[in-house]
């Protein structure tokens, strides 16, 4: 049985599947809203922005404040995508 997440997990069976991948909660709640909406279609491909190794380390690095991933301001341009693909 899947514990009560509130209103704004949308399936929390697939929430609590996802974290017991190792998902955090954020991408999970993500994921597990997306799929719960008829609408949206979180298996297709999104949208037309370039791959991550085609921005620059500034973009890069801003992206990376945007969404508070720690240790940025340290980090080369590699370990920056790395990071914002696994956050």
């Amino acid at each position: 049985m899947t514990k009560d997440h509130g209103p704004s997990i949308k399936d929390p069976e697939l929430y609590e599947t996802l974290r017991d991948k190792g998902y955090s909660e954020e991408k999970a709640a993500r994921i597990s809203n997306a799929k719960a909406n008829p609408d949206m279609h979180p298996s297709q491909k999104g949208g037309k922005a370039p791959p991550y190794e085609e921005w620059s380390k500034e973009a890069l690095y801003q992206r990376a404040q945007e969404i508070d991933i720690g240790g940025r301001s340290g980090m080369t341009k590699a370990q920056l995508i790395d990071a914002l693909r696994t956050h």
